[in-house]
């Protein structure tokens, strides 16, 4: 076994710190970039981009589209990509809007149905990659094509279907319930934020003894202390800003329960295990007895369940389905995913890093809009910041091939 107890020295404290960044760039890369970006747009908006109202509003923004990121994270990883999520997001969300404005469906029937068609429409993508051998960048692209004009045609009459089922769009724009206020602060958001640093901390706790049952190597105490205090302040100090707002909306809730779905899914079970096996050599994988075409109808139907729920959260959040809705979040989806450190060879991603991903070009869309930069120059930015992080992808597997 081999457990970095490092003494109480400064230098050897930092000589492990500075080893275990270098270990892990790929991962610790985007915390401090998201933090950075954050405490220089807190210091050029004078503390108006770390408002509690702001903060709220960057949240919910980032929502339906880190829903597809996650998805996208794991298309990427098996060495696909999926070009038609955005207008199929859009496409499903003016369904949804018809269902409940022209045909009268309750949410409790519409949102399912919604869904499931997503996981179909994703199942088919699968099905011309997997079964026909078409590239998915040249089937994604014809279903983009396809759900634009479907789009269009299902609001070509009004432009715009008008959504007016309160719970449909509380999901978009509603906030979790207050039981009390505690000093002006939401008491349940409160009460729900101390339950997930409680929860982290203890998964922390089991994760790293499970090691050290194991004989796996383990950082020391004290960086592991500094670990476990750094990211539960981070997550009190989101938690107490947004109880000074509204406290946690519902898209939030979503979005969370999403990545924890998502997250089990790919570390903790057999199928996340064969996704990766088939992401780092799908010939090695098949040789192994690992089936490559229903990993891949598995995570080409996800990705289309997870268009299907942006789309309703995007319809909710607006309130109503236009002809536009879904425009580029296909890029902005897979800029979240290179940004949250999947790898472009494939093999490589975490869904919660895709999350970090989304949330960092949303920070750069939000700060750059209080500071009045104009979107020319907006584009161009996050332009670059995309090119970097797969600059940085390239290089890292260069250094470590």
């Amino acid at each position: 076994m081999k457990q970095n107890a490092i003494g109480g020295a400064p230098a050897s404290f930092f000589n492990e710190a500075k080893t275990q960044l270098k270990g892990n760039i790929r991962e610790y890369g985007m915390y401090i970039a998201l933090f950075v970006i954050m405490v220089t747009f807190w210091f050029l908006t004078g503390g108006l981009f770390m408002s509690s109202r702001n903060i709220s509003n960057l949240l919910d923004q980032t929502g339906y589209i880190a829903v597809l990121a996650v998805g996208m994270t794991l298309v990427i990883v098996i060495r696909h990509i999926d070009l038609s999520v955005g207008f199929a997001a859009g496409f499903m969300g003016a369904i949804a809007a018809i269902m409940m404005s022209e045909m009268g469906s309750p949410v409790y029937v519409t949102v399912p149905v919604i869904l499931v068609l997503g996981i179909v429409i994703g199942m088919f993508n699968g099905v011309l990659v997997a079964s026909i051998g078409i590239p998915a960048f040249v089937s994604s692209l014809a279903a983009m094509l396809i759900f634009r004009g479907a789009l269009l045609q299902v609001t070509e009459k009004t432009g715009t279907i008008l959504v007016e089922d309160k719970h449909f769009n509380a999901l978009g724009n509603g906030y979790i319930p207050s039981i009390a206020e505690v000093g002006g602060l939401h008491l349940l958001t409160l009460i729900l934020g101390s339950v997930a640093i409680l929860f982290f901390i203890f998964g922390q706790i089991k994760q790293r003894s499970n090691k050290l049952k194991y004989n796996f190597e383990v950082v020391s105490k004290s960086i592991f202390a500094i670990k476990l205090v750094f990211i539960s302040a981070i997550i009190a100090y989101i938690t107490w800003i947004l109880a000074g707002y509204n406290g946690f909306s519902w898209t939030m809730i979503i979005m969370l329960a999403v990545v924890i779905i998502y997250h089990f899914l790919t570390t903790k079970t057999v199928l996340g295990r064969h996704i990766y096996a088939v992401g780092s050599n799908p010939e090695a994988a098949h040789l192994s007895g690992i089936n490559v075409k229903k990993i891949t109808y598995v995570v080409f139907g996800s990705m289309g369940l997870l268009s299907a729920l942006s789309g309703i959260l995007y319809t909710a959040r607006l309130q109503s389905a236009t002809t536009t809705a879904g425009t580029l979040f296909e890029l902005d989806a897979i800029a979240a995913a290179y940004v949250g450190g999947v790898s472009a060879a494939g093999g490589v991603g975490k869904v919660t890093g895709s999350i970090i991903g989304a949330i960092v070009m949303t920070s750069l869309t939000s700060g750059m809009n209080l500071m009045g930069v104009g979107i020319s120059y907006q584009y161009m930015i996050r332009g670059g910041v995309l090119a970097a992080a797969v600059i940085f992808d390239v290089m890292t597997r260069k250094k470590r091939g």
